[in-house]
């Protein structure tokens, strides 16, 4: 099995656990706060989450492919000299991003509410929460560069393991203090919600602590490759920043597409509802969109993530050594796993929707809620391949294309928003997230095309097979569902649904994975046996 995979899977892995941790933890916290309580939550995180890519610039990943570029030539110390810098870098952005959230609380409370419009939540409530969740930006940024660097060794344990303590802590902290506030002290929910968001500063702290001893176990071997090292090429400083920078603009671009599409929902979603009759029921299709259902359908996208990290380093080392014919497998390989893990996880979402929604939060308005996600899921195949494309383009140099590709597919989604609303209800911001993604993809793909030459039969053909198979899939989930429908009211029970959807998703996964692995689509796309599965399915 290839290093690719192995780092894909790794990171797949814990960004998966880390993603479904904070999928699952949403339930008991809703139990303890409530709407409102979300709402708070949600009105603290929107800007930090944005204020964390701004602050990292972009950083993080550029290390990340800047030490493994410098690493394949052999200069050891060139990469050591960006991280250094790299690290006092994030340190002031990390600060100056806390400091704005922090000072600039009020001000930015006062612009989401007014005391006036909404009773439960106050605009002093909205400010407390944003500088609780502020105190994280001191830390988060310069932990993320340590990740980065580790990947340019390509390296991916410290990230996969730091990200999923730096959940589990943050979680437990989360849920431990607001049930201490809510129920042992009978405090407000406002103080909940504060002590929640300052859970991410905690996660951070653990996170630290995990890389701290990654970096005490492996700096006696790094400090060799510098001794070792015969040719040293005295790059200034300047130069460094110039080219470290020129790889970072497109990666903060690249990772706030997600919350840039969703703002254009914030933005115009209410305002397209009310416009067609739905001034007083736009909330609920809203929350399934862009909140609830957006938990479910980022999982699938994991695998992305997972293997774009993965997949830099080593496309960009290929890259600098002129290995053409390695840089086509990488890629051929990459998009194969996309499509051969990705594209069965959103047929099974489509057929499940409505019991995986109201399994996880409540079955009301399922008739809703439902559908609208059956309709979302397939975004998430073109979330996934574009993350990915993207990172392709990195690694090969051509990084300002991808944002010309993202900042094309936003200007589609800010332009034909409000009237794919009016003319489809709430499913027209799917649609027009829908066009925004593939606009940049089909970009990306094409550019990708144009500078390699890079062909996508063989990718093609693997598709088609997995269409074939993941319709095998789907017969087998509709006959499961139909059978246990048949005495399970899963349309009104939460217990029923969860039967279900545990139903469907063990038979339809193992349907497919055993046809994969009978076909051998799963040795041919991840270059070699998967030895648990191999184990496992001989015994059938």
């Amino acid at each position: 099995m290839s290093n690719i995979v192995r780092g894909t899977m790794l990171l797949t892995g814990a960004t998966f656990l880390s993603k479904f941790l904070g999928m699952i933890y949403v339930i008991p916290f809703n139990e303890l706060v409530g709407e409102t309580g979300g709402t708070l939550f949600n009105f603290a995180y929107t800007p930090y989450n944005i204020l964390i890519s701004i602050s990292t610039i972009g950083v993080p990943l550029a290390v990340s492919k800047f030490v493994s570029k410098y690493n394949s030539l052999g200069d050891y110390e060139t990469g050591m000299r960006i991280f250094r810098t790299g690290i006092m870098i994030m340190l002031v952005t990390g600060l100056v991003a806390f400091l704005s959230l922090f000072l600039g609380a009020d001000y930015l409370a006062s612009k989401m509410v007014t005391n006036d419009a909404s009773g439960d939540i106050l605009v002093s409530d909205v400010a407390m929460v944003l500088r609780m969740v502020s105190f994280a930006l001191i830390i988060i940024p310069a932990m993320s560069i340590v990740r980065g660097f580790f990947q340019g060794y390509q390296s991916m344990g410290p990230t996969a393991i730091s990200q999923v303590v730096e959940q589990i802590v943050r979680i437990v902290f989360l849920l431990a203090a607001t049930y201490i506030v809510i129920k042992i002290y009978q405090g407000t929910i406002a103080t909940a919600v504060g002590l929640a968001t300052f859970a991410a500063f905690v996660g951070g702290l653990a996170s630290c602590f995990i890389l701290w001893l990654y970096w005490k176990k492996r700096k006696g071997n790094i400090k060799k490759n510098i001794e070792k090292q015969k040719k040293f090429q005295r790059i200034p400083t300047k130069d460094l920043f110039i080219e470290l920078f020129s790889y970072a603009g497109p990666f903060v671009i690249v990772s706030l597409a997600t919350p840039l599409y969703q703002l254009v929902d914030q933005f115009t979603f209410e305002r397209a509802m009310t416009s067609i009759g739905y001034d007083t029921s736009w909330a609920v299709p809203y929350a399934a969109i862009n909140f609830y259902g957006h938990k479910l359908v980022i999982i699938p996208v994991t695998i992305a993530t997972g293997l774009s990290l993965a997949i830099l380093p080593a496309l960009t080392k290929a890259y600098t050594q002129n290995k053409f014919q390695e840089i086509t497998k990488q890629i051929n390989q990459a998009l194969q796993i996309i499509v051969v893990l990705v594209v069965p996880a959103v047929v099974g979402l489509v057929l499940l929707s409505d019991v995986a929604y109201g399994t996880l939060f409540g079955l009301n308005h399922i008739s809703v809620t439902g559908p609208l996600l059956a309709w979302y899921a397939p975004v998430s195949l073109l979330f996934a391949l574009f993350i990915v494309s993207s990172s392709m383009l990195q690694g090969i140099n051509q990084q300002r294309f991808a944002v010309i590709s993202l900042s094309a597919g936003l200007l589609l989604k800010v332009v034909l928003n409000i009237k794919l609303i009016q003319m489809f209800g709430a499913k027209g911001a799917i649609f027009g997230t829908a066009i925004a993604v593939f606009t940049a993809l089909v970009l990306n793909l094409w550019r990708m095309k144009l500078t390699i030459h890079f062909s996508f039969k063989q990718t093609v053909k693997r598709f088609v097979l997995v269409l074939i198979l993941c319709g095998l899939m789907a017969i087998t989930i509709l006959g499961i569902r139909y059978l246990l429908g048949l005495f399970l009211p899963y349309e009104t029970s939460r217990l029923s649904a969860m039967v279900l959807l545990f139903a469907g998703v063990s038979i339809g996964g193992f349907v497919y994975l055993w046809l994969g692995y009978q076909t051998t689509l799963l040795e041919r796309v991840l270059g070699g046996r998967v030895k648990v599965l191999e184990k496992f399915l001989r015994k059938i």
